[in-house]
Parts: structure tokens; sequence; C-alpha cells
């Protein structure tokens, strides 16, 4: 690898961005930190962050933005100076926090139409017992609505269902649609279009390595 490179990807609930996610850090040895893994670990371990936070939380409330900022800022900055970035930030003002304080080189944005993700999220079912995931187009279970393992009913999560997730998805585009334009704003958005990771992943691969091997193209302070 040329040189370091510090990424930040976004997109909506369902997109793939947690696989996607996964495939980037095995392919360009990057330090992964997501915000809502580091927040989990922090509540967990009950830090003066941690109980903060969950008060937020328990309430359905955002956690606010300077606690945000700062945990994250703090976490940054005891990386190496490798690292893909999810689930932070979710407002222009985090989004501008952090470019004050960390050099950005990209902002991936997984586009995928709404739809899609509502589609495939209705088709996931699990198993409550073992937390076994099937989806009823690529990974369906032996028996229609059974566990394959116990014969147990399969149920769907309150998440998954349609008009949970319209609503879950309308509300991200309502709060992340201004960071994309502060993003874009900046020169270092680069939206990728589809349908399913294994579609979009070329695309994004070919534009972190090009990105590794051209530097100068866009980073902002």
């Amino acid at each position: 690898m040329s040189r370091l490179i510090r990424a930040l990807i976004m997109g909506p609930p369902g997109s793939g961005k947690g696989t996607m996610s996964s495939r980037i850090v095995k392919e360009f040895k990057l330090n992964h930190l997501s915000s809502g893994d580091l927040l989990r670990s922090q509540i967990q371990r009950q830090t003066a962050v941690g109980v903060l936070a969950k008060q937020y939380i328990d309430k359905g409330s955002l956690v606010p933005d300077d606690v945000m900022v700062k945990l994250i800022t703090h976490e940054l900055n005891g990386l190496p100076p490798n690292w893909l970035l999810d689930g932070f930030p979710r407002t222009v003002s985090q989004a501008d926090s952090l470019s004050k304080n960390q050099t950005l080189d990209a902002v991936l944005n997984l586009d995928v139409p709404f739809d899609v993700i509502v589609q495939r999220l209705e088709w996931r079912w699990i198993h409550p017992g073992s937390d076994r995931v099937y989806n009823l187009d690529w990974n369906p279970p032996k028996v229609p609505f059974k566990d394959d393992v116990t014969g147990e009913d399969l149920i769907q999560r309150d998440d998954d269902k349609p008009e949970t997730v319209r609503a879950r998805l309308e509300a991200y585009e309502q709060l992340t649609k201004p960071v994309l334009e502060f993003y874009r704003s900046k020169g270092i958005l680069t939206e990728f279009h589809g349908t399913e990771t294994n579609q979009i992943w070329p695309h994004v691969n070919d534009f972190l390595s090009d990105l590794l091997q051209h530097p100068s193209k866009q980073s902002i302070e």
C-alpha cells in the first residue's frame, strides 16, 4: 500500500454497510471504528460516557453532539492514522467538528434504493432461541417459517417489518441528507449506486485503489 487512508462510510440501515466495511477493512488493512460498537462498549463498561449515553438511548433520543464528538475524536486520536469510520457523523455539527480534528480522504455513500432495502429486510426471519438468520429469497428455511435445526417457529423482528423499516429510512434520510451535502461541498463525497454488496464492491474497491495511488485527488482538513 502506497499511503495511509482515512475514510468514512455512510449508508441507510439495511444497505449492506456492515458487509462493505468488513471487505474494505480486510482489503485495505484499515482500522475499523464503528460508533455503535464504541457506544455499546462504553455502556457495557459503565464508563462516564457510557452511563451518560445510555440515559439518552433509553429515552430513544440521540446522544448529544458534544458527547459523540469527544468520544469519537478521542478514539481516532488513539488509532494509527489509517482507518474507516462507520456511523459517525450523523449531523452537520458533528461533521464540522470532525473536520477540524481529523483529515478525511474520502466519504463513501452507499446509495441503495429504499424499496430494495424494505424488501430485503422483510425477507429476513430469525430463530429467537439461537438468532439463526434466514432470508426467504436466498437462504430460506427447509420448511417455510420453521427453524432448520429445531423445527420451531421463526419470527420477524419488529425492526424488520416494512412499516418500521420505512420509518427508519425516512428518518435516516432527513438526518443525513445535510451531512452528505456538507461533504459534497467539500469535494470528497463519492456515491456508489446499486442493489447489493457484490454489485457495488468492485466500484468501491477500484475507487479506493485509485485513491491510494493518487492521494492528491482529494482530502480535506
